[in-house]
């Protein structure tokens, strides 16, 4: 599978789901933007995708709390001026605190939370939707979390976020399925061992989880020709293979 010539957004390239799409994406040719506010684990990634032989990435330090909405039209008028068009659009940056009852929530925690996992996916989405709309097909994938998207009990500012934000994507989905340019899809990578796993989950036994590794081919799979048609979907990363042939 060849993302060549693709030009890919990755918002949290720093994190652990969004370095490992990153590394999967570049890995298959694709020029991969890291986005996150973190420069020095946006280095290090840098540095990791050269060294497996991907394609050069470009670095964007971004902090999606605290930018402007100019903050963000910046962004979308430089990928517009260096490459004329986007391909894909990957949102992966998430905030999590911790499980907190909403009695006891703070509203500093509350606005931050929503910020990084709701505002800031339309702001980029709704930014960058006339780049995308250069390409002949482009992807967009919502990142969302199975333990959270029902908005159990304690789940807080958090898992509502995750809720709004299925919400947000499959408004977007069906808005955008008429012209059939640029597909919407929500993954949900399921229990799987990773840093926010780690966080609030601490007593659990990672051993007996996936690794991050394992979505690689399922983001290959999602910014790739193969997935052309598939739109509006909420896509569980344990079922897409048989689903999806991927």
């Amino acid at each position: 599978m060849s993302l060549k010539n693709h030009v890919i957004l990755i918002t949290g390239a720093a994190g652990g789901l969004g370095s490992t799409a990153a590394l999967a994406l570049a890995k298959v040719g694709a020029q991969v933007i890291l986005l996150d506010k973190n420069l020095h684990k946006l280095e290090a990634i840098y540095d990791k995708i050269l060294a497996d032989g991907g394609v050069e990435p470009i670095m964007y330090p971004f902090d999606l709390a605290g930018a402007t909405e100019n903050d963000y039209e910046e962004l979308a008028q430089r990928i517009d001026e260096k490459y004329g068009v986007l391909h894909g659009l990957l949102h992966s940056a998430v905030e999590f605190h911790s499980f907190t009852p909403l009695i006891q929530h703070g509203t500093k925690e509350w606005g931050h939370t929503l910020n990084v996992n709701l505002n800031a996916p339309f702001l980029l989405t709704r930014v960058l939707l006339p780049v995308m709309q250069k390409a002949n097909h482009a992807s967009i994938v919502f990142t969302s979390d199975s333990s959270a998207r029902l908005a159990p009990a304690y789940s807080g500012a958090y898992g509502i976020s995750k809720v709004a934000m299925e919400g947000l994507a499959h408004v977007l989905a069906e808005e955008l399925e008429s012209v059939g340019k640029i597909r919407v899809n929500i993954l949900i990578p399921s229990p799987i061992d990773s840093p926010l796993r780690k966080r609030a989950y601490p007593a659990e036994d990672k051993s007996k989880l996936p690794t991050m590794t394992s979505l690689e081919p399922i983001y290959e799979y999602l910014f790739s020709e193969d997935s052309v048609g598939i739109t509006g979907r909420t896509i569980d990363a344990h079922t897409i293979k048989s689903n999806f042939k991927v």
